[in-house]
């Protein structure tokens, strides 16, 4: 078997599990006799070679991970560290030809046979374009909080995520029963839905607003929440939690970084006015305390679940196995309860027909299972 030279790099957002996506790859590549290179800060590594930043030889990577300092030098431990050794960036696309010559010659200096590119749709969109000019032989490994990659039901880091949010829901719970509060918790995900469906099921929110459901706070989403929490607090509760993905926009249809506050207000002013037309049982509403939080980048930290390390692992192993087989412009995927793979080009596609029309490419079905599920325990999704 002829000695391969491959690279790896990490791009776009970081989530849990990408160094055991390395790890697998390393040590995979290293039983077959093949040199590993971990490309650092994505396809910027490339440009940072091409300057003479980095020499070749000084990328390789071992079956060891780096030569990690004291006590645990030597030991295995990148399945357990979240984040990414490599270094992960996310700047979009290289719109200036000197920069993306420059990208090229990084990649003709390292001499590689392929590269496994480990990211999201974003990343992946812009990478396989790099791989058109430079005829880089390419395969792909998803990897998103957001689990909206096309072609796949898992992307790395995604369980993880959702255990995050499930986590902080279940702490919320407790404080919001304490004060008698609403709280309002808002969550990642761009503009999918998939992490505050899955969470807020699984944290036991009682409304969860989700962008392919409820694209915007229209007057009729929010006099139906109210009326939720009418019904919550007529059998007894005096508290909430509602989960809000960051996709859904405002009364206007306008993106929000504070698209939570944006709902506590609305909530707030449509029970003061419901109260005050002589509805009386939306009076005690009003009475509640209604606060709203954003999680923010810890839904990225956190040691990867050991789901996401199997992910991961199998994944790893698998863009090996496509190096192996020239099987090149695929992407790896979890479908049908296994590990396959899928042509690059189809999937690449749609992802950049959905970004021009500024639509999610893998998108919850709102018919599916998990919005039924939702509906079926009494949680109002709009």
């Amino acid at each position: 078997m002829d000695a391969k030279r491959v690279g790896i790099l990490t791009s776009g957002g970081d989530c849990p599990g990408l160094n055991a996506v390395i790890r697998a790859v390393v040590k995979s590549s290293s039983l077959k006799g093949w040199d590993v290179f971990g490309i650092p800060y994505g396809t910027d590594g490339f440009i940072e070679i091409a300057r003479g930043k980095y020499q070749p030889d000084e990328l390789l990577l071992t079956k060891h991970g780096y030569a990690l300092p004291g006590m645990l030098k030597g030991l295995d431990v990148l399945q357990f560290l979240s984040g990414s050794v490599l270094g992960s960036l996310s700047k979009g696309h290289p719109e200036e030809p000197a920069i993306a010559e420059t990208i090229l010659k990084g990649y003709e200096v390292m001499n590689l046979d392929a590269l496994i590119v480990v990211g999201g749709d974003g990343s992946l969109d812009i990478i396989y374009g790099l791989a058109e000019k430079g005829n880089w032989n390419i395969v792909a490994v998803p990897k998103t909080i957001d689990n909206d990659v096309p072609f796949t039901e898992w992307a790395v880091g995604f369980t993880t995520a959702v255990e995050i949010v499930t986590q902080a829901l279940y702490d919320l719970t407790f404080t919001a029963a304490s004060h008698e509060r609403i709280i309002v918790v808002q969550v990642m995900g761009r503009d999918a839905g998939h992490l505050a469906l899955h969470a807020g099921i699984a944290g036991g929110a009682d409304i969860i607003l989700i962008p392919e459901i409820t694209p915007a706070l229209t007057p009729e989403l929010i006099n139906g929440c109210c009326h939720q929490l009418m019904k919550l607090r007529s059998s007894g509760r005096h508290f909430a939690l509602i989960v809000i993905s960051e996709g859904v926009k405002d009364s206007h249809h306008q993106s929000q970084k504070y698209i939570g506050d944006c709902l506590a207000e609305a909530i707030l002013q449509q029970t003061e006015h419901l109260c005050q037309n002589h509805d009386p049982d939306f009076c005690d509403i009003t009475a509640l305390d209604i606060r709203a939080t954003t999680l923010g980048h810890l839904q990225r930290s956190g040691t990867p679940l050991s789901l996401d390390r199997l992910l991961a692992t199998a994944y790893g192993v698998k863009a090996v196995e496509l190096v192996e087989k020239g099987e090149f412009d695929h992407v790896v995927v979890w479908r049908e309860g296994q590990v396959q793979s899928a042509p690059l080009k189809p999937i690449i596609k749609i992802i950049k027909k959905c970004h021009a029309d500024g639509v999610c490419a893998f998108p919850v079905d709102p018919e599916g299972f998990m919005v039924q599920t939702a509906r079926s325990l009494g949680i109002y999704l709009g």
